[in-house]
Formats: C-alpha cells, sequence, structure tokens
C-alpha cells in the first residue's frame, strides 16, 4: 500500500529499531515517555548511566511506557543493549516527559517546554543547590519555565540521608587513585614503590578486578616489604559515611594493620617496624577534635555547637602518615580538618621525622578550599593530581601532592551504574505511575515524598528550602544599570549612544577588617571595587586575588583628592575611624552618592540627616558586627515573640571579640584584631542601664569600675561583662516598651575576667588620657611611658624606677593587691624598665613599635603599643560572641514577675552566635564586621533600599532581614532556643545582680 500524508510516523527522529523491538514498542501506544540523555561531550571520562537496560527493560514491560535514547558510543552500557530491551534511539528527546542523565545538561540541549500540555521534568546532578554561580543560568532555565528539576542530591529519607548517590563508589576508586599518585611521588623522590604497578581504576573491566590487582600488589608486600628508604606504609582515612567505607573496603585486599593514633609516632619512628603490611589507621573525630573549654569530644555538642571545637589533625595524625585519604565531609562553619597554616605546621614536624611523611593526600570528598583549604581545585581522571601551595606558605617548605578527582566513580563505570540504577529505579518507577495517572500504592506515596524533597523548581518557583536561591539568581540576571556616556554623545533616544558600565564601589580603608568585604563585593562581577587608602601596599595586598578590584594612594585629608575619588565611584563604603565619617558623608551628600559604614551614629552624622534626605541619598550606618548583627537579629527576634501574641519584658545583650581560649594567655586576655583605639576610647564612656527593675547611670569612665566579674554566659568561659554606652536609649529601636515598664535592659561587652581590673589601673594612671601629649622620645622611649602618664596624672615628677611608680600608683587609688600584677604587666607591655639588664634599649628595640616623634597623647600610644604587643601571631585565633536573652509573657497577662520570683508563663528567649576563626587571613572579627557591611552595601547599590537620612540598619526590614538571610546562607548564624523561665531558671538579670 502507497503511504500518504496521514501515514507520517507519530514518532519523529527515531532511528529504524530491530524488528523485534518495533513489535514492543508499537504495540502498546504509550502516552508517558522517559528520555535517557547523552552526557555533555566534553566530560570525556562520563560513561556512567542513570538507569542500565535490564531497569529500562522493566520500565517498558511493567510500567507500558516508551523509552528514547540518545545514541552515544562512550557509555559503559553499548547503546544496542538499550535496543534488544525495547527502548529507540532518537537524536531528539523532544517527546520526552522526563529526562534523566547524570551530569547537569549543557544549555544548549535543555528542554524546558512543556510536553502535550505537561510540564516536563528533568532529572539530573544539577550543581545548583548550594548556590554555584557557574550553574545560576540553568536554574534560571528552570524558573523562567515550567519544566521541574530534581536533582539526585536532594532525594533524601526522612532522616535526612541520601537515598541515591555514587559514594561508596567514589572511595573505592579513590583508593587505587591516591595509591598510584603516592608511588609517583616516591619515584620522583627517586624510590620505586610496588604501587607502580597497579592499573588506574578505569583499567579494570569491573570492581573485581580492581580488588585483583590490588590483592596482587598486596602479596608482593607481603613477600618483599614496602621500600627500606620509604620506611614503613601508613595510611589514614577519616569519615565514617559511604564514601570512606568504599575505601576502606578496597584497602582490605592490602595486607593491613589496623593500628590507633596513639600508635603512629612510634610507627613513624622506630627503626624496627615491619614493613610487610600496609599499617590503617580509620581516624575517629574524637581522636582529633577537641572542646576549647576542655571537654571530652561530645558528638551532638559539636553537631550543634561546632564552634566550641578545634582539629588537632596536623599535628596528631598528619605528620606521622605517607598518605591521608579523605572521605569526610565539611559544612561552613565547622572546624576544618586542615587549615593552610596548619599543613605548614604539619610539613615541620613531618620533614623532622623523614622525606617521605606526609608528602600526598587524596581529598575523595573533594569540596574545594574545604576541610582541606589547601585543596584549591578539582582534578581531573585525564591529569589526576597537582601539587597545592597556599598564598604565603613558608618558602622554605614544599607543596604538598594532591589527588582531587571529582568524578572518581566514573572510574568504575560498570558497577557504579548498576549500583546507581537500582537505587534510583523505585522512585523513578513511583514517579512514572504518578505522572501517567496509574493507581498509587503505599510505597509509591512515599518514593513520591523523596521526589518532592528532591525537586528544587517547580511551576516555576523555587521549592521553599530552596527559595534563598533568588538572590543568587538576581544578581546573576540583574542588569547594569549606570552608564558612561562618551563626551558629545547624548543618552536621549534620539540617536545617541551609551555605553553600560560596571558599578563602581569605593572602600575608604584596607584596614584589619576589610578583607571579607572586599572578597565578598568582588564576586560580583557586575561590580569594580576601589580599594583607597593611605596605605598602598595594604590595598594592592587586597585587589591582588581579584579581577575586578583595584587599589588607589589616598590622603584622607586631602579634600579635593577625596572629593575627586568619591565623584568616580557609585556607592561609598566607609571603614575609617568614626570621627571621620561625618566629613566623608558631606562629600557624598553634595556628589548625591549613598554612603554605608559600620560605625555608630555620631551626633555629626545625625544632623545631617536632613541635608541627606534632602539630596535622595541614604547615609546607613551601624552594620558590622556591634553595631550592626546585635541591632538586627535583636529587631528580628522581638518581631517574631511579638507575633506570636506576648510582650517583652527584659531585653539583655552582650557581645565581645575574645582570642579564642588557647591563645589568651597574655596580659589582659586579649588581643587585637581591629585598631585598639575604640576599644580603649570606649572605656572612657558613660552608661545607662536598667536591671532588676532599677535603672543604673554610670559616669563617664566608670564603666571599668562597674561591670559584672562572673558573667555566665558561656559554660566554661570565664567572662565578665562591661555595661555598653545608652542602653535604655535602644528600647525604642527595638520596639520594647518604655523602659519603667521594663525589668531590664542592658547592653553589654564580653571580655575575659580580670580584663577591666587591669584597665582601671591603666586608666587610673593616666595610661587612658587624651589632653595632655607626651614625648617620650626625650624621656628613655617606650621604657618612660608609665613613669611619665603617672607624672601627669601625680603633678609631680615620677622616676622611672619601681619603688616610686609603686608610690606614685598607691596615690592614684591603685589597690596594693593590684600593684604587683599591674607592674608585671606595663614590664610585659615594655611601659617600664625591664627587670633584666640583657633587654635591648627601648628606643633601639626591634620588637617595639618605633616611638613617635611627635607629642602624642597617652591613648594613641598605648593604641599604638597594643597594636604590637597584643597583635594575633600566626596561627593564633579570635572568636566573637554575641548573645540576645529576651523574656516575654503573653501579651495582656496581668502577671507580675520580678527577677526573684519568676511566673510560670514567662519565657526565656536565647539567640546565640558564635563565631571562631577559621581562615588564617580573615579573622571572627572581620568575618562578622565587614560582611554585614557588604551585604547591605549591595543591596543599597542594587536599589533594594528606598530609605534615604541618617539611619540604622533597622530603621527599614529591606536591610536587616536580607543581611540576616545572606549571613545565615554564608554560616554566621545566630542559634536559638524558647524555655520557661522558672526558679532555677530565673535569667542573665538574676545571675547578674547575685553573682550565681
Amino acid at each position: 500500500m502507497r503511504l500518504g500524508r496521514t501515514s507520517t510516523p507519530l514518532y519523529r527522529n527515531v532511528l529504524p529499531l530491530c524488528s523485534v523491538t518495533r513489535s514492543i514498542s508499537t504495540s502498546m501506544n504509550p502516552a508517558f515517555t522517559l528520555g535517557i540523555r547523552r552526557e555533555d561531550p566534553s566530560r570525556i571520562w562520563e560513561r556512567r548511566v542513570p538507569l542500565i537496560p535490564e531497569a529500562v527493560q522493566s520500565l517498558i514491560s511493567e510500567e507500558g511506557i516508551r523509552v528514547l535514547i540518545q545514541p552515544c558510543s562512550r557509555r559503559v552500557f553499548p547503546t544496542e543493549e538499550y535496543l534488544k530491551v525495547g527502548a529507540q534511539i532518537s537524536d531528539s528527546l523532544e517527546e520526552a516527559n522526563v529526562v534523566i542523565g547524570i551530569k547537569e545538561t549543557p544549555l544548549n540541549e535543555l528542554l524546558t517546554n512543556p510536553v502535550n500540555g505537561r510540564p516536563r521534568t528533568h532529572i539530573m546532578f544539577s550543581h545548583t543547590a548550594k548556590g554555584q554561580l557557574y550553574n545560576m543560568p540553568l536554574l534560571a532555565r528552570f524558573t523562567d519555565s515550567t519544566a521541574r528539576l530534581v536533582d539526585y542530591e536532594l532525594l533524601t529519607n526522612t532522616e535526612g540521608k541520601r537515598v541515591v548517590a555514587f559514594g561508596w563508589y567514589a572511595g573505592a576508586a579513590g583508593v587505587p587513585e591516591a595509591l598510584n599518585a603516592l608511588a609517583l611521588d616516591h619515584l620522583h623522590r627517586g624510590v620505586s614503590s610496588p604501587f607502580l604497578l597497579l592499573p588506574r581504576p578505569y583499567n579494570h573491566r569491573g570492581l573485581d578486578n580492581l580488588r585483583q590487582s590490588l590483592r596482587d600488589i598486596g602479596a608482593i608486600i607481603s613477600k618483599h616489604g614496602t621500600p627500606k628508604a620509604t620506611g614503613p606504609y601508613i595510611i589514614a582515612v577519616t569519615g565514617n559515611g559511604n564514601v570512606s567505607q568504599g575505601a576502606l573496603n578496597l584497602l582490605s585486599e592490602l595486607p593491613i594493620k589496623q593500628v590507633q593514633v596513639k600508635d603512629l609516632k612510634k610507627l613513624a619512628t622506630g627503626k624496627d617496624t615491619p614493613r610487610n603490611v600496609v599499617y590503617l589507621v580509620h581516624v575517629k573525630p574524637e581522636e582529633y577534635l577537641i572542646d576549647i573549654r576542655g571537654r571530652p569530644y561530645d558528638r551532638s555538642t559539636y553537631y550543634s555547637k561546632p564552634e566550641l571545637f578545634n582539629s588537632l589533625f596536623y599535628e596528631r595524625v598528619a605528620p606521622y602518615i605517607n598518605l591521608l585519604i579523605n572521605g569526610a565531609g565539611w559544612k561552613p562553619g565547622f572546624p576544618r580538618l586542615m587549615n593552610n597554616l596548619q599543613l605548614a605546621n604539619a610539613q615541620r614536624i613531618a620533614r623532622s621525622l623523614g622525606p617521605f611523611q606526609f608528602t600526598s593526600v587524596a581529598d575523595i570528598s573533594c569540596d574545594i578550599e574545604g576541610g582541606l583549604e589547601f585543596v584549591s581545585k578539582a582534578a581531573t581522571i585525564s591529569d589526576p593530581f597537582f601539587t597545592a601551595r597556599p598564598a604565603n606558605h613558608p618558602a622554605d617548605l614544599p607543596g604538598i601532592q594532591v589527588m582531587s578527582v571529582d568524578i572518581l566513580p566514573s572510574e568504575i563505570p560498570l558497577d557504579s551504574s548498576r549500583h546507581f540504577s537500582t537505587k534510583l529505579l523505585p522512585y523513578l518507577r513511583s514517579l512514572i505511575r504518578k505522572e501517567s495517572g496509574k493507581k498509587l500504592e503505599s510505597h509509591d506515596f512515599e518514593n513520591l515524598d523523596v521526589v518532592k524533597r528532591g525537586t528544587m523548581v517547580e511551576g516555576g518557583k523555587l521549592e521553599p528550602p530552596h527559595a534563598w536561591l533568588k538572590g543568587q539568581l538576581e544578581a546573576m540576571q540583574r542588569p547594569i544599570e549606570t552608564s558612561i556616556v562618551t563626551s558629545g554623545e547624548s543618552t536621549s533616544s534620539s540617536g545617541g549612544l551609551a555605553q553600560t558600565r560596571k558599578k563602581r564601589v569605593l572602600l575608604l580603608g584596607s584596614g584589619m577588617v576589610a578583607k571579607p568585604a572586599v572578597d565578598h563585593i568582588a564576586s560580583r562581577k557586575d561590580i569594580e571595587l576601589i580599594i583607597a587608602s593611605n596605605n598602598i601596599h595594604e590595598g594592592r595586598a587586597l585587589a591582588k586575588a581579584h579581577d575586578n578590584v583595584s587599589a588607589v594612594s589616598l590622603d584622607i585629608a586631602d579634600g579635593s583628592m577625596l572629593d575627586a575619588t568619591i565623584n568616580q565611584a557609585d556607592l561609598v563604603i566607609s571603614l575609617l575611624p568614626m570621627p571621620l565619617h561625618a566629613d566623608v558623608a558631606k562629600y557624598c551628600i553634595a556628589q548625591r552618592k549613598h554612603m554605608v559604614t559600620a560605625s555608630y551614629i555620631s551626633p555629626q552624622m545625625k544632623a545631617l540627616h536632613q541635608q541627606a534626605q534632602d539630596a535622595d541619598v541614604l547615609l546607613l550606618n551601624e552594620i558590622g558586627l556591634d553595631p550592626g548583627i546585635d541591632h538586627c537579629s535583636a529587631v528580628d527576634l522581638c518581631e517574631r515573640i511579638r507575633s506570636q501574641g506576648r510582650e517583652i519584658t527584659s531585653f539583655i545583650s552582650t557581645c565581645g571579640g575574645l582570642p579564642v581560649p588557647e591563645d589568651s594567655n597574655v596580659p589582659l586576655a586579649y588581643k587585637f584584631s581591629w585598631s585598639p583605639r575604640g576599644v580603649l576610647t570606649a572605656a572612657l564612656n558613660g552608661a545607662k542601664y536598667r536591671l532588676g527593675g532599677k535603672n543604673f547611670d554610670v559616669p563617664p569612665g566608670g564603666i571599668l569600675s562597674s561591670g559584672f566579674p562572673n558573667f555566665p554566659l558561656v559554660p566554661g568561659l570565664a567572662l565578665e561583662c562591661l555595661p555598653n554606652r545608652d542602653s535604655l536609649s535602644y528600647g525604642p529601636i527595638y520596639g520594647l516598651n518604655s523602659a519603667e515598664k521594663l525589668e531590664s535592659m542592658f547592653r553589654g561587652t564580653l571580655r575575659y575576667k580580670g580584663f577591666s581590673s587591669m584597665m582601671q589601673c591603666f586608666l587610673s594612671s593616666g595610661v587612658l588620657d587624651l589632653t595632655s601629649p607626651l614625648n617620650l622620645n626625650a624621656h628613655g622611649g617606650w621604657y618612660s611611658f608609665l613613669s611619665q602618664a603617672l607624672s601627669r596624672v601625680c603633678g609631680r615628677q615620677v622616676k622611672n624606677t619601681s619603688a616610686d611608680i609603686i608610690s606614685a600608683l598607691r596615690d592614684t587609688g591603685v589597690p596594693d593587691g593590684k600593684i604587683g600584677e599591674f607592674l608585671e604587666t606595663a614590664e610585659w607591655l615594655s611601659m617600664t624598665k625591664p627587670s633584666s639588664t640583657m633587654m635591648m634599649d627601648a628606643q633601639t628595640d626591634l620588637s617595639l613599635p618605633l616611638v613617635p616623634t611627635e607629642p602624642t597623647p597617652a591613648l594613641d600610644l598605648f593604641a599604638r603599643l597594643l597594636a604590637h604587643k597584643l597583635r594575633y601571631l600566626p596561627g593564633e585565633k579570635d572568636s566573637v560572641i554575641l548573645s540576645h536573652e529576651i523574656i516575654s509573657r503573653p501579651l495582656g497577662s496581668t502577671t507580675t514577675s520580678t527577677v526573684e520570683d519568676p511566673s510560670s508563663d514567662m519565657q526565656i528567649h536565647t539567640s546565640t552566635l558564635i563565631v571562631r576563626q577559621t581562615d588564617p587571613f580573615s579573622t571572627a572579627m572581620a568575618v562578622t564586621v565587614s560582611l554585614p557591611l557588604a551585604i547591605a552595601a549591595l543591596r543599597v547599590l542594587d536599589g533594594h533600599v528606598k530609605i534615604r537620612g541618617t539611619v540604622g540598619p533597622t530603621a527599614d526590614s529591606d536591610i536587616y532581614r536580607p543581611v540576616l538571610k545572606e549571613l545565615e546562607d554564608l554560616g554566621v548564624v545566630m542559634k536559638e532556643e524558647t524555655k520557661r523561665r522558672t526558679t532555677g531558671n530565673r535569667g542573665l538579670a538574676y545571675r547578674m545582680m547575685t553573682g550565681h
């Protein structure tokens, strides 16, 4: 019969099939089509498949669906095997209701249009769930369409564990790759290893063959031993999940002897350690993680409060092993297994033991700059390892070899595909049954719940757990609003030519807290950042890592230069000292440029409010840590408590930047991660607060003697708390009742115990004076500092002798019981003559900062000295603690409650942030001060903030809510808890007043 137009085949772009396949498919006329995509041709090693032929046959025969498969000669299962079970070859998957693959679909192949009026579903590893910027265009294609995106990585059970994954096979393939890398490293060092004979994973047909290869190498080691030059082979494995289990399983094919961490040093250094086995230590978290409070490791505490833990892997394990196989995952906020600084320390210890100790790392988890900070990139199967050498790595130390292949399961594609297909099939089957309108069984509903959890986008909308990615998408899609117009050309529609340019941000200052802000802003490639500083070397150091950041030299006192520099910017961020902000703001108002700072609103800034409003300019202040995160989180928490129908009766908030306990054994128990001047001038302030129903008014200069020496905030930390400025003025800002109606209203500054009493001695001795400059150069340099300061206070010449200084200290009111400790502190700080005659002269001592040549106020001299003597040394870390305690009662409740007699309907709400420094180049203080500053600045720059004038962040929810959300996404998280107020838990005010 001759075919007419009406006999055109139903399915287009389908290649001819064998006769058996044709008879199966044409008889079913299925209403549902599944498409199996070919992987991105650029991924030459991606040979895995999401469904093996047997699974395809099951779906066709049992569910009556049609399966299209794109031709590909690279797959581990030949296309012909899919044809035999009833699949059809098709270059196009246009008719597929569900499209599955392994990795993300190339944008030019992504189909998001509906199929016969029904939304299409894609299932893949999309690599978008963590906000990976390089794949935001892929995510945007889904939010701009009706197509659904399901990500394998998000398919989890009710306990949050992944149900479809390749992890075990990553560990299995990672072992031979790690051993290969180790063998090549040893060959470079002049020694042949038995592992040179081990074929790489992809050279094996399957896992059984790979196991046999390992057993063959193991037989050689058992008979002949490892090379004498290298000593015994010691391998460490980290992690407890599927990745590490896969690695341990394959390593068991070798002649393994299990050892403990405590045995490592003896094994590595023992001359008679047997070499006919491979020593394996599976390192447990409790063997390298320490609680900084000195308590035993507790798993639940670690996961709830990771900031309380530090990793000692670099000194307990790393130096004594030959190879590290890392299978442990990592998340921001948790201690790294090893950071860059710890790598250097581990290498120094290892070098003292021999040239083959700790030379190779296999990061199977492949978290870039994650648990192993020095793992800076993913390697490829074609080029599986590289030498990692972090920036500022000591010149005398080598880099370290890193194997970090990120698609290790692709090296054993047959076994890994079979496993993956088996795991995926039940969920895919239930989805097909639902989409094709079939009756669902109970297990189908359970499986569809898993699919729902794995769904990122449906109906053009991000699912709630992924709604935060909207900001990432907006950043990618946002048009550049500003323009540069060439002289003589018009921007009008009558033919003018305008060229778009990057938005330009000016950062004034390059000091201790600048780096996180620079890095965050520079991550936006539509922005050009200019760092203007009087220290051009600091500015250039901050800029060098980014191609959209530059540094210029600027003297802030040069008004014309400052004016010209501001003129180039679209927005100004000031990290300058607070007294300079108002002058900068005046230039910003004149040029109609928004300005953002982290400092308190000074009277001078407040006076510019109306001028800024008239000029349509925002002067945003107090968006750092304290002030900043404290205000934002306090207002947010207060609003949420009130939304529950409760009334706030007490508010206590405390904050402090501190060295971590192990680095606090110095005078004042304090170190400076930013300019000391602000800390010192704060001691001269007064304070107002309410506690236990009583108002307190501390006069200027009285804060140090008015603190709370036993402040029970963090168990195990000996803290004290000083009142911070006028707490009562913040009641209206936080939306609280008038102070008279509150039980307590207190804002305080945290320090380690002993800080205020020692600082009070310095205050009494005149060291914090700002009125009378001292000329240290004329009287013996730094060693004359204390005697000169005392001379001004006492009104007489105080000789630079121990006896005269002690007498003067008594005259100024320093208690006899503190004089000895105070003199030891002053000597340590080089403010008095050293007791040892071996010390250098203070004017030439190279360990001290240069003495100013001009007369300088005592406080500024002290700030200069502290910045040097109490600076953070390499390897030392800081931390930040911020805590709110709010007490509430039901709205309209007539219950009266006092500190001494709490009511049963009162609740205590706590919100706590503890940040411990993890990056050796960015302190915790820098992160918490400059990240909120940068986040807020970008929102202002992008036009999301409409308020104008001189304001703080709580003036507009469009400022503080997004800032808190983005900080949380970046790992800076307030942890909240609510408990009933009881006689056993009266709250902080009771403990502050009673000292209990």
